[in-house]
């Protein structure tokens, strides 16, 4: 009885179950890992430590070593997830 009582209350507050991703997300996605790997780029105290990224523009991204890089969009994609849960509604 309890456990049907708590499936269900989980049920109701479930929101979009089944969506599928789509380009508007797949954007947000991106753009947010690019913006967090540019301001990480320059926000890091020693970027340069260790081995360096092989990114196609090392000027644009200040040349970021391999862990600030995962750092990075390790973020980017923390703050990607928020905004598209965020913008559920209007994006959909």
């Amino acid at each position: 009885m309890i456990l049907s009582t708590l499936l269900a209350a989980a049920q109701q507050t479930t929101a979009r179950a089944g969506n599928t991703w789509g380009l508007p997300e797949a954007l947000i996605m991106s753009i947010s890992c690019l913006v967090i790997l540019f301001l990480a780029s320059r926000g890091i105290e020693r970027p340069h430590d260790g081995r360096q990224m092989p990114l196609p523009f090392p000027e644009l991204f200040n040349n970021i070593s391999v862990g600030g890089f995962l750092g990075a969009m390790s973020f980017g994609h923390i703050v990607g997830s928020l905004l598209i849960l965020t913008l559920a509604d209007y994006i959909s």
